[in-house]
């Protein structure tokens, strides 16, 4: 068994992992430990990594089973491809800031959790650094786990015991109109899940919001929308934020059930690209509690 060394990475949540290659993980050696990181903080940071695309889904799988939004849209068999966070082409041209694939990049920009309007939300996302700009780009991230300590009891009543409806349209609408009318944005049918999510693990409690939320159950979507928007304001206060300056070579994985993360602006003028992997939940993640 080796221990794995690690340092935190905000005072609120996350750890660094200091001594690990991750083209060593397997199911045995190193998993377990990384899995009872992941539970235990939330987001993990890893350093120095240069492992092929197949590790990356290899290490994907061991959290459980790959999301493939072609084949939850279509539900047939359509083969997983590996998703890439980019503002470059396939032939490597970089796409203008007013481009329709920017402004999609833009959407990431709001304050989110990933999935939650897929009729199977993610359980985890593994996201490697292979082109990063000269400035900006950061990711940042939120525990709600954390925040919902401090949440004002006013904020935590209007959400406790309620399911919130989450929409990519809704999300995408703020960033252009001509974005949520894309037929890869509309194909999502509102989703609803409890606000509050407990981790079976270790029976910790967590806010499951997003920028994709628009209606609390029993509530107008006006007045849904101006709760909302205060929870993520407060969830979402420098103090409770780690903003992570990547480096090629890094890699964060970050547990979907407990953190909120944006993305920030670069000269987009620059390649920016992140290989991103999201893991759908399972029964034993706490999917039937939602």
């Amino acid at each position: 068994v080796m221990i794995i060394n690690t340092e935190p990475l905000h005072p609120t949540f996350g750890v660094i992992a200091n001594n690990v290659n991750l083209e060593d993980v397997t199911k045995s050696y190193l998993y377990p430990e990384i899995r009872e990181l992941f539970e235990n903080h939330s987001a993990i940071l890893f350093t120095e990594q240069t492992f092929p695309e197949q590790t990356h889904i290899d290490i994907a799988n061991l959290f459980g089973p790959l999301e493939n939004r072609e084949q939850q849209a279509t539900k047939s068999e359509v083969k997983f491809k590996l998703s890439k966070v980019s503002n470059q082409s396939e032939d490597g041209l970089v796409y203008g800031e007013f481009d329709m694939e920017t402004l999609d990049l833009k959407g990431n920009m709001l304050w989110h959790t990933d999935s939650t309007f897929l009729p199977t939300p993610a359980l985890a996302n593994l996201i490697a650094a292979k082109v990063v700009p000269s400035s900006g780009g950061q990711t940042e991230l939120v525990s709600t786990r954390a925040t919902l300590k401090d949440l004002p009891k006013n904020l935590f009543s209007m959400i406790n015991d309620k399911k919130l409806w989450h929409s990519l349209t809704h999300s995408r609408k703020k960033i252009h109109p001509d974005l949520a009318a894309k037929d890869h944005i509309k194909r999502w049918k509102p989703q609803k899940w409890n606000s509050i999510l407990r981790n079976p693990f270790n029976q910790e409690d967590s806010i499951y919001i997003a920028s994709h939320a628009f209606k609390i159950e029993g509530m107008t979507e006006a007045d849904s929308e101006k709760i909302l928007d205060e929870i993520i304001k407060f969830c979402t206060q420098n103090k409770y934020v780690y903003s992570h300056n990547w480096r090629v070579g890094d890699v964060l994985i970050w547990d979907e059930r407990s953190i909120l993360h944006r993305g920030r602006p670069w000269p987009y003028s620059e390649p920016r690209t992140l290989a991103s992997i999201c893991v759908s939940m399972t029964e034993k993640d706490g999917l039937a509690l939602m």
